[in-house]
């Protein structure tokens, strides 16, 4: 499908900002409005809710708003990236909540698009769109981290399944989700390929699953656990031993979007609200330097943001993530960190608090938020890996002698 011209896209929006004004439930018109905070997320344990989150989820989907580019075969909208950008526009500019936080969204399906077969696309693409199923992603364990590749998860032929035995390390809300897209050693003679992607039910018997603590006090990330775990031979996406292409590939996704929660309210980089606004309601604005370092981030933040829309951009107009995913998950996790490290700053004595009288729940998760930026450059890829991947592929460097 071709882009339309400005007089279409202008008429375009118009339908858009109708659609969605009708879409939207009453109960969301608040801002402070209460739901479920898993909610956004979807999968079975919100299966016949009646939460407003759910029921905007629900409506998007329908439209195919949820995976606005995806074919409409599939369930997806089938808009042109320049009709997804009105979408996008309208649904900023109108302040709707999100309606789908999905790792299937930003991860599995654009790889499931590119290597699954056709009868894998019809089954799981219409899932993810919907918010049926919840994901999580199978990928580091306890002695392959870094260097990925060296993972021992076995994943043998049974004949007629897969028999799956080994265990995965920091698998965000594996505790929480329905299925798993996992890698797993298929050859054990090779490294790199003997890799194979395959996609597993987390109701299988065998599969366990336990939350780690973090320095935050917060449980996203688990041990995951697999003892003969039985595996349908359909759930093998690609070739046998072929995962490792998959992999990268998911990867480049994975960095895009996780770089695309950084910035001014992001989830992903923390500490929430407007910097400066913070820093003037605290007292801090006399601090020229702090002033100086505040602008310098969110210059910082609107520049990344352009990039990643470009990057977006070019990746929706067929030629998929490159390389320079890296380059901004790199950035993007350094300024994450340096925001909140400015707004504990600006808090001043207030940005000590852990818990207790004297602290303001904003405060406080001001505070547990700089913690839990300290991931942003492990998760998605280790910023010394991001580094590498920079000077490899991007720069051209040869490998030091």
């Amino acid at each position: 499908m071709a882009d339309f011209g400005g007089s279409e896209l202008d008429a375009f929006a118009a339908e858009v900002r109708k659609e969605l004004a009708a879409m939207y439930p009453p109960e969301l018109k608040d801002p402070k409005a209460k739901t479920d905070y898993e909610a956004v997320w979807g999968g079975r344990a919100f299966a016949g809710s009646n939460d407003p989150q759910i029921v905007w989820m629900k409506r998007m989907a329908e439209k195919g708003w949820t995976a606005p580019t995806w074919p409409k075969e599939y369930g997806g909208g089938g808009l042109t990236p320049a009709q997804a950008r009105v979408l996008d526009k309208e649904l900023a500019a109108g302040k709707y909540r999100q309606p789908l936080a999905s790792f299937g969204v930003w991860m599995l399906g654009p790889v499931l698009l590119e290597y699954a077969n056709e009868e894998q696309k019809k089954e799981h693409l219409p899932k993810i769109i919907g918010g049926e199923i919840r994901w999580c992603q199978g990928y580091s364990e306890p002695g392959a981290g870094s260097d990925l590749a060296g993972l021992q998860t076995r994943c043998e032929d049974k004949g007629d399944h897969w028999l799956i035995n080994g265990s995965k390390i920091w698998t965000s809300y594996a505790d929480k989700a329905d299925w798993c897209f996992c890698l797993v050693r298929t050859d054990t003679t090779k490294k790199h390929e003997g890799i194979s992607f395959v996609l597993i039910d987390m109701a299988s018997p065998g599969v366990e699953t336990r939350p780690i603590q973090l320095i935050s006090g917060e449980s996203p990330f688990c041990e995951t656990f697999f003892t003969d775990v039985k595996v349908p031979k359909g759930n093998l996406v690609g070739r046998l031993n072929g995962g490792w292409e998959i992999a990268k590939r998911l990867l480049q996704y994975e960095r895009q979007n996780i770089s695309a929660g950084f910035g001014e309210g992001g989830s992903a980089g923390g500490a929430s609200g407007d910097l400066a606004q913070i820093a003037r309601q605290y007292g801090a604005t006399d601090d020229t330097d702090l002033r100086r370092r505040i602008t310098e981030n969110k210059m910082n933040f609107q520049t990344l943001r352009q990039t990643i829309a470009r990057s977006a951009a070019e990746s929706k107009a067929g030629n998929g993530p490159s390389a320079t995913t890296s380059i901004i998950k790199y950035a993007a996790a350094e300024f994450a960190k340096e925001r909140s490290e400015l707004m504990i700053e600006a808090l001043g004595h207030q940005g000590l608090g852990w818990e207790g009288p004297g602290y303001e729940t904003p405060e406080i998760v001001a505070v547990r938020g700089w913690l839990r930026t300290k991931a942003n450059s492990i998760e998605g890829g280790t910023s010394e890996v991001n580094l590498n991947v920079i000077a490899k592929r991007v720069l051209g460097l040869p490998d030091p002698k």
